[in-house]
């Protein structure tokens, strides 16, 4: 017979809500109690930035599980806006305060698992609090912005923080008819990605006229004589005027509860916890926002904020809490995607640029290529970026950007990194094809081609941002493609169609470094095989070809 215990959970949503009922699915004779400060015990957060932009119509749809039905079908006691105070691990009691009835009260617990979440960062500046000026962390928070709007017919919006919630929002209040400014502190929009990847979203919001300012963080909020928000100030000095504020400029975990307990907080902020989510104290759980989970790529304790691995802690927390065991929580890999207008971006694992700031030897390859076999009608490109360790071949991240099949392809490679995939492993995956759907080659093939030539020396790669300064630059492209879009930062380089290029070797030097360019970079494998094996003995490919070059050449520009 299961064990008859108390269970208490901190929090619900993702976390606190999947740790809930997989408690009770595990142990029926345990008392199951969820505290939750805000009204609403579980709902998709996820999903706020689509109900403020009237893409999601039904509020009501967001209320992924109410009191109600936990109540009614799992027989968990929850207590809606009720906090956890403070933690006595001796008597292994909690002081709570219910907000409802302005009154404190102590509960025991065999089991806790905290779900705290974490909270929007709000920087020290002037009149962050004043009228007009939102972070978005739950329904009530979505409330009061699309209130906000009806009610002051706001017309123009600064969204600081270019960030997944960030570009959500500019969507979503541009879907309104809002005139939309971007403001982000990195010179980038979604600093998760390498700087050349992120180059399609910025067009696609210049586009709309969307003004972005980059590499510039917010100073200040100006406000009228009312003292509502009415601007901007940013770093450089320049003033975004508006009429509505969002901050999105990322979160900063709950974790003063556990401090206060004396639970260690490790080095990335976050609860440090076990294989089995435990804290420093076995009978103390914890998960979600402002837990550490082991981050996959390398192997070392890191927050991960995101619903996924949120979702998935709580279920075997709440297994191990009611039961006394579990599986062990996988690693994490940090795979997250965002749509904004008709591009989408996905990263899974390690960037480029995170792997240096690590100290993390990393290669990458980067490839264009359809969504779909071309000949089938609606086919989109997309653009594939995978990085890899350089001996082992071992698969530490990747990113994608595209109009349509980016999340197959990054769930395709997150899927083998869960399991230690190598770039030669994902060569040889088994992928559905049908013309409708894919490719003979799918993209996750190609870059793994293009990884595995670079590993056994067949095809050596050039980064799309390198300087071509005292190299012999060929170009192989046709010649109109040369003349509408020359390569960027190569004005010496020397065009010679492919299929001339058997033809036009002498009027090359072998004996200097080379480096061959096309459109995306498969015509200049080609030229590099013919080049290597008529005696050039340096020969590189420039990774993604003329079109990642021109968007890293932007990057570079702009900064």
């Amino acid at each position: 017979m299961p064990e008859k215990n108390t269970i208490v959970i901190v929090g619900g949503v993702a976390g606190g809500a999947s740790a809930a009922t997989r408690a009770r699915r595990m142990n029926e004779a345990a008392e199951i109690i969820l505290l939750e400060k805000d009204e609403h015990v579980s709902f998709a957060n996820c999903g706020l930035p689509y109900y403020i932009g009237g893409e999601i119509a039904e509020r009501q749809k967001l209320l992924v599980a109410t009191a109600e039905l936990l109540r009614k079908r799992f027989r968990i006691d929850v207590r809606a806006n009720q906090e956890a105070t403070k933690i006595d691990r001796s008597a292994k009691q909690l002081a709570v305060r219910d907000h409802l009835k302005n009154e404190d009260y102590t509960l025991k617990y065999d089991k806790l698992i905290l779900s705290p979440g974490a909270a929007p960062l709000v920087p020290p500046i002037e009149n962050a609090s004043a009228p007009g000026v939102f972070t978005l962390r739950n329904l009530a928070d979505a409330d009061e912005i699309r209130d906000h709007v009806v009610k002051t017919s706001a017309r123009k919006a600064v969204v600081v923080g270019a960030g997944f919630i960030g570009l959500e929002m500019v969507e979503q209040l541009h879907r309104l008819e809002l005139q939309v400014a971007l403001a982000e502190l990195q010179p980038q929009v979604l600093p998760p990605l390498d700087p050349e990847m992120s180059y399609p979203l910025e067009k696609v919001l210049r586009d709309r006229d969307i003004p972005l300012y980059l590499g510039d963080g917010i100073a200040g909020i100006l406000t009228d004589e009312r003292g509502n928000a009415s601007g901007v100030k940013l770093q450089s000095g320049e003033v975004a005027t508006c009429d509505l504020v969002i901050l999105g400029l990322g979160v900063r975990p709950n974790v003063q509860l556990a401090k206060e307990a004396g639970l260690e907080i490790g080095a990335s902020g976050g609860i440090v916890t076990n294989r089995f989510l435990q804290t420093a104290d076995p009978d103390i759980y914890a998960v979600g926002d402002a837990a550490e989970y082991r981050y996959g790529p390398t192997g070392e304790p890191m927050r991960v904020p995101l619903a996924g691995p949120a979702n998935r802690a709580g279920r075997l927390a709440g297994e191990h809490a009611a039961s006394g065991a579990s599986a062990e929580m996988p690693d994490v890999q940090g795979t997250a995607i965002v749509r904004v207008f008709e591009q989408a971006a996905a990263t899974t694992g390690l960037s480029v640029k995170m792997a240096r700031k690590l100290g993390i030897d990393a290669l990458s390859v980067t490839i264009a290529a359809n969504h779909h076999a071309g000949y089938y009608p609606g086919a989109k490109q997309l653009v594939l970026k995978l990085v890899f360790a350089p001996h082992s071949g071992k698969i530490l991240g990747a990113q994608c950007v595209g109009g349509e099949g980016v999340d197959k392809r990054i769930d395709v490679i997150a899927t083998a990194m869960q399991f230690g995939g190598t770039v030669r492993q994902l060569a040889g995956v088994d992928l559905a094809y049908a013309p409708p759907f894919g490719a003979a080659k799918d993209p996750v093939h190609m870059a793994a081609f293009s990884a595995c030539n670079y590993l056994d020396g067949v095809d050596l790669f050039l980064d799309s941002d390198a300087n071509l300064s005292g190299q012999q630059v060929i170009d192989v492209r046709t010649e109109k493609e040369v003349t509408t879009n020359p390569l960027a930062g190569a004005a010496d380089a020397i065009p010679i169609p492919l299929d001339d290029l058997r033809e036009r070797l002498g009027e090359l030097d072998q004996d200097r470094p080379t480096v061959v360019s096309c459109g995306v970079g498969v015509r200049a494998h080609a030229a590099a095989r013919i080049l290597r094996q008529n005696g050039f003995s340096d020969v590189r490919n420039l990774s993604g070809g003329a079109l990642v070059r021109a968007w890293a050449m932007a990057k570079r520009t702009a900064e």
